[in-house]
């Protein structure tokens, strides 16, 4: 194995023993730079914290645990959700 082999091997070790992956994704040249920023903004530690907050809240996976927690997630402003006392029908027995 050449040393530059090695090397790099062991740099990819150091990063991993700290929970760093690499990841590569194709954008377009556009975002390249926004992307770039974000990937920065995630891997300074005074603006990770809040950085991955929104992008979490944007962009995560916010599916429902239960039921109840989906109803608590519904916008039900301006919905009305009273119903009329139904006494049923008169039936002739």
């Amino acid at each position: 194995m050449s040393s530059q082999r090695k090397a790099v091997k062991s740099y990819r070790r150091r990063l991993k023993r700290q929970g760093i992956v690499r990841v590569e994704v194709q954008v377009r040249k556009d975002d390249a730079l926004l992307v770039r920023k974000v990937a920065q903004a995630l891997s300074d530690p005074t603006r990770g914290r809040e950085a991955r907050a929104i992008l979490s809240e944007k962009f995560g996976d916010h599916r429902p645990k239960d039921f109840k927690e989906l109803l608590a997630s519904l916008p039900l402003e301006g919905i009305d959700l009273t119903r009329e006392d139904d006494l049923g029908r008169d039936v002739e027995l």
